[in-house]
């Protein structure tokens, strides 16, 4: 009841925003003071949208990936792949209505996931993607509450120490790629070893991406391109292996496995993971352990900052060496 008589007064109990809204209650003197104020407190539910109850999102978790598919996903370079993910992530989570999809119910699917043997790194890429779904759907108005997952951290992961391949392995590896069944598989690996290209980025070049002694990549991870140059002989050697006839305007047809073959053949263990990216962490290394600059090499490799580069500093002929010369023992002659 809204107005009731009691020993103390006249008092007003009322929900103006309907079930689930805020309740007031107050008691006055007179019943004419309680009529005025229950009049005044109904007014504000259509006057203020904040004395209105909130409504609830009775979409799927899968409704609120198709929008964020529609409206910026499918503008991602790695569209397909990243939906992909992320119907399954929902799939397995039970696809809950959007109101009742809550920090805990990825963390219980994380934990199962790690359980299932799925290593840290991927959950925590499955994190950051769900996560971006529900930024980019408040950017574009189609979420109004907070993020549910925006104050989850994800695992902290391990840094694994970079392996790459010596002079002898690749003095090894590139005479094994030439004798295997696919012509293209040792060249390719010559680019990434030059320039620190991704095996991808090598073997989707085209003729026109080769000219004036420099090599354009395109369709890099980052999105930009970067033009990096290399030897009169490896130019020599691109255009002496290009033939139209049999690639179009691609220098190389796909040799991904035949690179994994001369591995093989050649005898390198490589660490669990990692096959073809080994040359581009070669690159990098090598150039380091040469006396390169770490500003140059962040931009061949195409980092958007020097945090990622830096992994490589420590290679460097004279990484740390103040250490040797200005530590404090250093100035002291001990008894």
């Amino acid at each position: 009841m809204a107005l009731k008589k009691s020993e103390s007064g006249w008092l007003v109990d009322l929900q103006p925003g309907g079930r689930g809204a805020k309740r007031f209650r107050k008691t006055f003197t007179t019943k004419a003071e309680a009529l005025a104020w229950e009049a005044w407190l109904k007014t504000q539910v259509l006057q203020d949208a904040e004395w209105q109850p909130e409504k609830k999102d009775l979409r799927r978790l899968s409704e609120l990936i198709d929008l964020w598919y529609t409206h910026h996903g499918s503008g991602l370079k790695a569209a397909a792949n990243t939906y992909g993910r992320l119907k399954r992530a929902c799939e397995a989570m039970g696809n809950p209505i959007a109101d009742r999809f809550t920090v805990n119910t990825f963390a219980t699917y994380r934990t199962q996931r790690l359980e299932a043997g799925i290593a840290p790194n991927s959950v925590n890429r499955e994190h950051a993607y769900l996560r971006s779904v529900f930024n980019e759907l408040r950017r574009l108005g189609h979420w109004k509450k907070d993020n549910p997952l925006g104050e989850l951290r994800q695992f902290k992961i391990e840094e694994r120490e970079l392996s790459f391949l010596t002079n002898e392995q690749i003095q090894a590896l590139i005479p094994a790629l030439v004798e295997g069944r696919n012509r293209h598989a040792a060249l390719v690996a010559k680019i990434c070893l030059s320039t620190g290209a991704r095996w991808g980025e090598a073997e989707s070049l085209e003729i026109q991406h080769l000219r004036n002694g420099q090599l354009q990549f395109a369709g890099t991870k980052s999105g930009k391109v970067r033009a990096l140059p290399i030897s009169p002989e490896l130019s020599d050697e691109l255009k002496a292996h290009y033939d139209p006839k049999e690639t179009g305007h691609r220098l190389f047809a796909p040799c991904y496995s035949a690179f994994r073959e001369g591995v093989e053949r050649a005898n390198i263990r490589l660490q669990e993971g990692q096959l073809t990216h080994v040359l581009r962490h070669t690159f990098a290394s090598h150039f380091m352990m040469n006396g390169g600059n770490i500003l140059v090499l962040q931009r061949s490799l195409g980092h958007a900052n020097l945090t990622m580069t830096m992994r490589y500093a420590h290679l460097a002929p004279d990484h740390l060496l103040e250490v040797v010369k200005l530590n404090p023992l250093s100035t002291l002659t001990l008894g």
